[in-house]
């Protein structure tokens, strides 16, 4: 059987970038089938007369696009066009594992109290459009009108019919890009973004264009690069401690960025679920631009897990979109949840959740530094999650695998990464995930293997 190997006639600048598109190329004609082994990093390079760390950078474009999996001590595999991608996080949680690696507020005993006091309340509360109709213009009205006042109260000026309630910050999120972006247009994020984001856009026929960044965010000029080409139509941003790096993007990096999207007719969308969270943050782009950026503020992560809300509002240039592209993939958010969210946002329960929420972070960011030492990064003190870039001689993917041979689940770098323009090694360390002795024990471990020469497991076959 012949191999199929690239052509080094064809490669162009950026080499890895050349490179990798051959192999998607490959890989949708069939020349490269599923479940095929590549060649290993070195013997490629040597075929082709490049450098290895151009091939590394080749195959991990192709991990990053879900194409190809890098599986420790064995190799690459093709997983083909269409693979789902992989998600940062366990989908399930096994045995003792301490599951570092989903995102999670923390939780006691106090938040299964109050959402059972919010059942009861339901229960003595429940009107019949809520339970019996299917028409959002007859559920809806009321909750626009108390999202407002909430969001106004946050310094972010909207109207109550351009917001829309859907059920948590991800179909905010596809609502938002659907309105802005049509089918074969681009949008822009930073070159480290949320996971879902990826997948969100391949789905959608769109191409996402990761754009470079520095500690405090997406770079202007960065920006500005990506916007000329013409493609670009709107830019996804996170600039309040929900982005990976868990920091909070300046005021004046703001501005400058609503400048570039003015300047190229760019929709801003703004994920901000953590805004009450957040003290002293910055002026909103919804505050900044608000002919321009759909803003999306979150509960699920700031008040109790299981009342996934979200308030997603749109200028009025985009609110018919927003509105008919939500209805086409959600119709409505629950109309009983969105009643306690409404009752719960009226009568102070969100704002005292939050403020304890953002206590127990800080708490929490306390112990992480006490147990790290010299390796805590700097990351915000309410931020849900650390990020920890890694000692060079760590890959993230090995640091990880070996990280759950030990008992602890965390998240690679990878699953964030929209280009390769933020490279450096690095894991997402969800603080609120897991009960207080156990976070203490895993970072225990980790620190330790930080310390550690980092060597890779041999096959078990």
């Amino acid at each position: 059987m012949t191999i199929w190997m690239p052509d080094p006639a064809a490669l162009s600048r950026p080499v890895y970038l050349s490179l990798a598109e051959q192999f998607v190329r490959a890989i949708e004609d069939g020349s490269l089938p599923i479940g095929c082994r590549l060649l290993p990093h070195r013997k490629l390079a040597d075929a082709l007369g490049l450098s290895v760390q151009t091939v590394s950078r080749a195959y991990d474009e192709l991990i990053r696009r879900s194409l190809v999996s890098g599986e420790v001590g064995r190799g690459s595999f093709v997983l083909g066009p269409g693979a789902e991608a992989r998600q940062p996080y366990l989908p399930e949680r096994p045995g003792e594992l301490i599951d570092m690696s989903i995102l999670k507020p923390v939780v006691e005993a106090m938040h299964l109290d109050r959402m059972r006091e919010g059942f009861a309340w339901l229960a003595e509360n429940l009107t019949a459009p809520s339970a019996l109709s299917f028409r959002p213009n007859m559920v809806m009205p009321h909750h626009r009108e108390v999202a407002a006042d909430w969001l106004l109260r946050q310094g972010i000026p909207v109207e109550a019919k351009g917001i829309v309630l859907t059920n948590g910050a991800t179909p905010a999120i596809a609502a938002a890009v659907m309105s802005v972006a049509p089918p074969g247009a681009g949008v822009a994020a930073e070159a480290l973004t949320h996971h879902l984001l990826m997948p969100l856009c391949t789905y959608l026929g769109l191409h996402l264009e990761g754009v470079a960044m520095d500690e405090f965010g997406m770079l202007p000029a960065g920006l500005h690069e990506v916007a000329r080409k013409g493609t670009i139509r709107a830019v996804y941003l996170q600039p309040n401690v929900v982005n990976p790096l868990a920091m909070v993007m300046p005021s004046d990096r703001r501005a400058e960025l609503v400048e570039i999207a003015r300047q190229h007719d760019l929709a801003i969308i703004e994920n901000d679920i953590l805004n009450v969270m957040i003290p002293e943050r910055p002026p909103a782009f919804a505050a900044l631009a608000p002919e321009r950026t759909l803003h999306i503020s979150g509960f699920t992560k700031i008040t109790v897990p299981g009342l996934r809300m979200a308030y997603l509002h749109a200028p009025q240039r985009y609110a018919t979109a927003m509105a008919n592209r939500h209805l086409a993939a959600n119709w409505m958010a629950t109309p009983p949840m969105a009643d306690l969210l409404s009752h719960w946002v009226e009568d102070g329960t969100v704002a005292d959740l939050a403020a304890w929420q953002a206590r127990a972070m800080s708490e929490r960011h306390a112990l992480a530094s006490a147990v790290l030492g010299s390796a805590m990064p700097v990351c915000h003190d309410n931020s849900l999650h650390l990020w920890l870039p890694l000692p060079e001689d760590w890959p993230e993917e090995t640091f990880v695998t070996q990280a759950r041979h030990r008992g602890v689940a965390v998240a690679a770098g990878n699953a964030f990464r929209a280009s390769e323009r933020w490279r450096r090694d690095a894991i997402r360390i969800s603080l609120g995930s897991t009960r207080t002795e156990e976070l203490r024990r895993g970072l225990s471990t980790i620190a330790g293997m930080l310390s550690d020469v980092p060597e890779v497991l041999l096959p078990t076959i």
